[in-house]
């Protein structure tokens, strides 16, 4: 196969391909990972073309892949090791989650990696198993190499017993089994034994099944057809004219966090990567915050992706029907569970070393009162948008009342907001913000449906926590909208105040937070959360999301060519295959935190619509 061209880059094409010098195996982790994925799992792979993180039966489930947080020789990984190893390289193919890559050892011999997780419709659904499918062919010479296949259950402690076949190998453990079918020599797997690599050879590893047909067949079908179906799911989407490379990349990456048995949405794959070194700011991303799918959703509604949306809608609902007009959790678990009890898991090293390893988010325990909001933004365009099956209309509605009701009644108390401050409780600014935005939106779904009265009744307690915000939340003294009713701190979260429409931006004291945020929370381009210290002290990296709004809201005011010149340096930020994790350090350029976060990629997309050229100037 010839090598496409790259996907991404600072201008829209990073060297992504580019040849990645490696004298030995890393003794550590990285965030030069890429993802695969089908909407029902997703694993994570080096540039080595190792699967460091994979979790199952589900996003939030056991990895039994788990070198990303122990890459000694006590985790858990499947790598292809080639014998006198030079370098590598490695990309996506072009608008597909189908991943490449190529190791090549001092004499220019190579083999060809090629990963991905079935995905495609089939008799009326979407056929997507819980199967990592791999892929290996030769390129030139006889490249030697051997395969170590180490998967683990129980977070790494329990290694499982291991049968084999004629052409299989089973991984038994205690709650769950693996089976891999292959036409690689059995007796060199389990002896990971060195052979040449004389011809291609398929990998499946999923459920403890039979496959109905040959192993290369069913190899080579599934690639097919995957990559027919995301090229399909691409060519859908209604791209801005510049950065179409990144956009899709962002996109796809979007959907793969979705988790489309339930309709969940998760903020992230991995668990417990650090938002800075040494921090102890390790947290468990694997569940879905109801404030994080909105932001997903409208990115992806923005590109026409409404998929997702009325997926993500069939969670939401059961969420909100559930609560019966009472307290709602700021994150669920993807199978609606409530319960999310955090716990370290001592036993793992951590990512570089960094522990402690969490499983579980305490959060869950929280109140923060934006939620309110985000669940009616989130369910807002199934009122109005008519290319729905399934549009949204009274009884939903109703139920989102309900919500409504709690937003207004909470809105000017206390809470943690959403930083998830777990010491400190105050009115949040943004808090109040997404109450607001859930008495406009209820406002005007209802004027959609002709219910006039209820329409006038929800502007109404719109207009009221709307003038209580504008008047409380501005600091005189630091001329800038702070953090909190009578506070002095600055938060980025309330640049989303022209983004929701409570202000606009025009605004003389936006443009003014503007300034204020830009000279005491960015360090060069990037932006962090707050500037008060929290339960951990102070942050030090720059969370994306933030330096995204930052961008968001320069283009609004008209300081549109500082914005295209900080989006360019956060496209430089992406790693070789164009994702990004939570955080990035300001001096050092390194990602940091859960890994792919869907608020950068949600970042990514918002702002190249933001700031793109029209089609009409080049066509």
């Amino acid at each position: 196969m010839t090598k496409p061209p790259t996907e991404v880059s600072a201008t829209e094409t990073l060297a992504a391909a580019a040849a990645i010098e490696v004298s030995a195996i890393p003794s550590t982790s990285s965030l030069d990972l890429g993802v695969v994925g089908n909407c029902a799992l997703n694993a994570l792979i080096d540039k080595l073309g190792r699967v460091v993180w994979c979790c199952l039966p589900r996003f939030d489930g056991d990895p039994v892949f788990n070198a990303l947080l122990d890459p000694s020789e006590n985790g858990s990984l499947w790598s292809f090791q080639l014998e006198n190893f030079s370098h590598s390289e490695q990309w996506y193919e072009p608008n597909t989650a189908v991943l490449h890559t190529r190791l090549f050892d001092t004499l220019g011999q190579g083999v060809e990696i090629t990963d991905f997780a079935p995905r495609f419709p089939s008799r009326g659904r979407f056929f997507r198993p819980l199967t990592l499918v791999r892929r290996l062919h030769p390129l030139s010479g006889a490249p030697r190499l051997r395969i170590l296949l180490r998967p683990r259950f129980d977070w790494g402690r329990e290694i499982p017993v291991i049968t084999r076949g004629s052409n299989h190998l089973r991984y038994v453990g205690s709650e769950q089994t693996l089976r891999l079918n292959t036409d690689a020599p059995i007796s060199y797997l389990l002896a990971e034994t060195s052979f040449v690599v004389s011809r291609p050879y398929n990998f499946l590893l999923g459920p403890d099944e039979t496959l109905v047909n040959g192993i290369g067949d069913t190899a080579r079908t599934f690639e097919q057809e995957t990559l027919a179906y995301w090229r399909s799911w691409s060519r859908a989407l209604a791209t801005p004219l510049e950065w179409q490379a990144a956009v899709i990349r962002a996109a796809i990456t979007l959907k793969l966090s979705l988790c489309e048995d339930t309709g969940a949405i998760v903020a992230a794959m991995t668990t417990s990567v650090p938002e800075a070194p040494g921090s102890a700011r390790n947290w468990d991303y694997r569940y879905c915050w109801l404030r994080d799918a909105f932001f997903v959703v409208r990115a992806l509604n923005s590109l026409s992706e409404l998929g997702t949306m009325e997926d993500y809608l069939r969670w939401l609902g059961n969420v909100v029907v559930r609560s019966a007009g009472g307290h709602i959790q700021p994150l669920y678990g993807i199978g609606l569970e409530e319960a999310l009890p955090e716990v370290t898991l001592d036993h793992l090293p951590g990512y570089r070393n960094h522990q402690p390893v969490r499983v579980g988010n305490q959060a869950y325990e929280h109140f923060q009162h934006d939620v309110y909001g985000n669940i009616v933004l989130g369910a807002a365009q199934s009122f109005h948008d008519e290319r729905l099956l399934h549009r949204s209309g009274v009884e939903q509605f109703q139920h989102l009342e309900a919500c409504g009701e709690r937003a207004f009644t909470l809105y000017d108390q206390p809470d943690a907001g959403m930083w998830e401050l777990r010491t400190r409780s105050r009115i949040h600014t943004s808090s109040a913000l997404m109450s607001w935005a859930a008495c406009d939106r209820l406002a005007k779904i209802a004027s959609k449906l002709e219910l006039g009265e209820r329409a006038a009744y929800w502007h109404e307690r719109a207009t009221t926590i709307g003038q209580r915000i504008l008047s409380e939340a501005w600091n005189e003294e630091r001329q800038a909208y702070a953090e909190s009713f009578g506070g002095r701190d600055l938060d980025a979260s309330v640049l989303l105040m022209v983004e929701v429409g409570l202000v606009a931006p025009t605004d003389q004291r936006f443009i003014a937070t503007v300034d204020a945020l830009e000279k005491y929370l960015c360090d060069g381009p990037y932006m962090r959360r707050y500037e008060a210290p929290d339960d951990f002290g102070r942050p030090e990296t720059a969370f994306n999301i933030c330096t995204f709004w930052r961008i968001d809201a320069l283009a609004r005011i008209g300081r549109k060519e500082q914005a295209r010149e900080i989006f360019e340096t956060m496209l430089a930020t992406r790693n070789h295959l164009g994702l990004l994790s939570e955080d990035t350090h300001p001096v050092t350029g390194e990602m940091w935190g859960n890994f792919p976060q869907t608020y950068s990629m949600v970042g990514i997309i918002n702002c190249a619509m933001r700031l793109s050229a029209a089609w009409e100037s080049a066509i």
